[in-house]
């Protein structure tokens, strides 16, 4: 069936009302073209992030090498056209271990950033709607936090969690990581909050007698959520450098797994002789993180538009 222009201009309502149909798309395209120009390097950011998460997803199809399986035939191995990465101590493709590594890297931060958007999410609700001496205490408590170093909190939870339960895991790294990221997400949901609750869906909300758990469900936290997205994609970096840093310390992922901050601490030894043991990992883990940052500072410019 063949679309006239004044079907297009009525189902549309484009300002060009009009042109046919291919001045339209052309129009679009050169849009397109001006703002991939402005933004040229948030290419290259959103190519290497997409990379990782694919590596996390299906790192099979990029590696025929087994992460765990070890050679001692190929123990300590230069970066060559076989092993791109070269080898560890135990003949393990170092390449692969890097690809596998994203799954856990980027599991743990994901896992990070959902309990902090979550618990964030759920202090600053309660703490922009009821206000007065709840809205004090939750307040003075974020305030607490806040003054404390992130990653020495988290180390601290970790480090009480594994003496209790006899061993860390990434699991217990992400969760930490995760509550000492939740207060960033409480003060911003809070402040979001102040302003939703005196909007007309909200009023009329109460007055149809929904209950104040319902209220804040459907209509209050998700109406106060938009402004974090890009506080999410910067988080998403940190918390694969706290994540990272764990395992490096032994509190995070554990061996024979990989992940990319427990390559970089199996390659410390070796840094002076075989350095590729460490420059690879640790270049993987500045690459995406420095693609998140500038996917988030991408992000804000959006928003502040």
């Amino acid at each position: 069936m063949t679309i006239t222009r004044d079907e297009h201009d009525a189902t549309t309502g484009d300002r060009n009302a009009g042109e046919p149909v291919s001045t339209l798309r052309e129009s679009r395209v050169r849009s397109a073209s001006r703002l991939l120009a402005r933004n040229w390097t948030l290419v290259p950011a959103v190519g290497v992030f997409t990379l990782a998460v694919l590596w996390a997803i299906v790192p099979g199809a990029f590696t025929g090498f087994d992460p765990i399986a070890i050679d001692n035939g190929s123990k300590l191995l230069p970066p060559s056209a076989e092993h791109w990465f070269g080898t560890d101590l135990l003949g393990r493709d170092l390449y692969a271990r890097t690809v596998y590594g994203a799954r856990a890297s980027l599991l743990g931060a994901s896992m990070a950033v959902a309990v902090a958007v979550a618990v964030g999410s759920a202090l600053g609700a309660v703490a922009g709607w009821f206000g007065g001496g709840t809205d004090s205490v939750i307040m003075r408590l974020i305030d607490v936090v806040l003054s404390i170093p992130g990653f020495l909190l988290a180390i601290t939870i970790v480090v009480l969690y594994s003496a209790t339960v006899g061993s860390a895991g990434l699991v217990p790294a992400a969760i930490a990581v995760g509550l000492t990221s939740a207060a960033t997400f409480a003060r911003l949901i809070r402040s979001e909050v102040l302003a939703v609750r005196t909007s007309n869906y909200v009023e009329a909300a109460t007055t149809s007698g929904a209950s104040t758990a319902t209220t804040l469900r459907r209509h209050v936290v998700p109406n106060s959520l938009a402004p974090t997205v890009s506080l999410i994609a910067l988080q998403l970096g940190i918390a694969i450098i706290w994540i990272a840093s764990l395992s490096f310390l032994g509190l995070g992922a554990q061996p024979p797994d990989p992940e990319w901050g427990l390559l970089v601490s199996d390659g410390r030894k070796y840094i002076a002789t075989r350095g590729w043991l460490t420059l690879y990992p640790a270049l993987t883990i500045v690459a995406v993180v420095l693609s998140t940052n500038h996917i988030s500072r991408h992000l804000v410019k959006r928003s502040e538009r």
